[in-house]
């Protein structure tokens, strides 16, 4: 019977929060398509040189949320609710400090972004103009990712990824108006993309007009003990959201001193495929996160490794599908975006999209062990988890491997590092396992002599 219902939370939380991720990273991917067919291969370069941008944004978001809704689910789970209180609003404090920075940086330094970001005379005002609309609209993306983790945690995961889907839907409707019948360009692509977030917190308003919240408002010190604390937990998240982005930068020099602007429009297309895809991946760890985090507070291990097995089977079943599905529909997916025809860029993305997604098990892998440490206040795993395939890892070895073999080592590295990681996420994870077992038996050893 407990299995039977811990297997129907399970289904029902990662499902919905996998459609709802899925929804929340279309919001690039129809930006990706409707500026290919409107403006072409520099279009695409454009927009993807100021990609990384929108991933620093939504990382920050997913990091003070994830962050506070985790501490907010323990909290909760022990009675706590004035201490769980006290953490919504100490991260919507630190969300409207994010928010603050991010627009001066739109205002002040959008050009001197584009230029750091390797955007040419061809695509630097379409660059520029992305930059610029993206970081003033940030206060939308950040306090809507907020409240989507704070509800999702509140017992209300459908009401969560209706508001992904719905703000999703807005932006690819929006995307075609603005574009096309409006003829407004890379503006319109990214005025859609920042009116997203703004439809999504409308669909979550409903869960706070009818005061079905469980979450609120009070007057209280922002103190730097919660501040650290939150954003330690949610740090794996903004690692896992920023890194995308670091990569992508390092990664367009590269390719531009490689294949020029085509090569950056084919990578283009990987990347932000490489975004959906790795939305499903933290769609099933956000989803198990409410679980997992549940089960640590109320003192269930069982419950803990119940929910995470569930986790690594569905990220296996996935990892096969999605890579079958992208192994033998690599020359499609890369037609769809070739609206120029170009033979060089369907060479370049067929041969990318091959190689670059058999990371699929370990990224997925590395996403949820990742979130499980944080899920259970075991934070240093998850942050070594995380810095190694964002920074640490990921840099070095494509700097290598496209020395030894060009945009065929490009390729190669996403892979590479994301397996030698997942060995040493697994290692940590055995290692956690043991010590956590360790103290189990002394506190009980210590119990029975008392």
């Amino acid at each position: 019977m407990y299995q039977t219902r811990c297997l129907k939370e399970f289904a029902a939380y990662v499902s919905l929060n996998i459609l709802g991720m899925i929804g929340l990273s279309c919001y690039i991917l129809a930006d990706t398509f409707f500026v290919s067919k409107a403006l072409g291969t520099n279009g695409l370069a454009a927009l993807n040189l100021a990609i990384p941008v929108y991933s620093f944004i939504h990382g920050s978001g997913l990091m003070i949320g994830m962050g506070g809704a985790t501490k907010y689910s323990i909290l909760k789970s022990q009675n706590k609710q004035q201490a769980a209180d006290r953490v919504f609003s100490n991260a919507a404090a630190l969300a409207a400090g994010f928010a603050v920075a991010f627009v001066l940086l739109g205002i002040c330094f959008s050009g001197t972004i584009a230029r750091l970001l390797g955007a040419n005379q061809a695509v630097y005002q379409m660059s520029k103009t992305y930059l610029q609309v993206i970081l003033l609209f940030a206060p939308m993306f950040l306090f809507n990712n907020v409240l989507l983790c704070f509800v999702r945690n509140d017992g209300a995961p459908q009401r969560s990824m209706a508001a992904m889907i719905g703000g999703s839907l807005s932006n690819i409707i929006l995307d075609y108006v603005f574009m096309f019948p409006f003829g407004m360009g890379i503006f319109g692509a990214v005025l859609a993309t920042g009116l997203a977030p703004v439809v999504s917190m409308m669909i979550l308003s409903p869960h706070f007009i009818r005061r079905k919240n469980g979450f609120h408002f009070v007057k209280c010190r922002m103190t730097v003990v919660r501040s650290v604390g939150i954003l330690s937990s949610g740090f794996p998240s903004f690692v896992t959201e920023v890194s995308s982005g670091v990569v992508m930068i390092v990664f367009n020099m590269i390719i531009l001193g490689l294949e020029g602007n085509i090569g950056v429009a084919a990578y283009g297309v990987i990347a932000n495929v490489s975004l959906v895809v790795l939305s499903i991946y933290t769609g099933i760890a956000q989803g198990v996160q409410p679980m997992i985090s549940r089960y640590y507070g109320a003192k269930r291990p069982d419950g803990v490794k119940t929910a995470f097995r569930y986790a690594m089977v569905t990220m296996l079943g996935v990892s096969g599908i999605v890579y079958a599905c992208v192994f033998f529909g690599a020359s499609l997916i890369a037609e769809i975006f070739n609206s120029g025809q170009d033979p060089f860029f369907q060479k370049i993305a067929v041969e990318g999209l091959r190689i670059y997604f058999a990371a699929c098990p370990f990224a997925g892998l590395n996403i949820i062990l990742s979130v499980y440490f944080t899920s259970t206040a075991y934070a240093r795993p998850a942050h070594i988890i995380s810095l190694l395939r964002g920074f640490v890892m990921i840099l070095p070895m494509v700097f290598l491997m496209s020395e030894l073999a060009g945009i065929t080592g490009v390729w190669c590295s996403f892979p590479a590092t994301e397996f030698l990681v997942g060995v040493t996420g697994v290692f940590l994870y055995a290692l956690s396992k043991r010590q956590r077992s360790s103290a189990y038996e002394n506190a009980k050893y210590a119990s029975g002599k008392l």
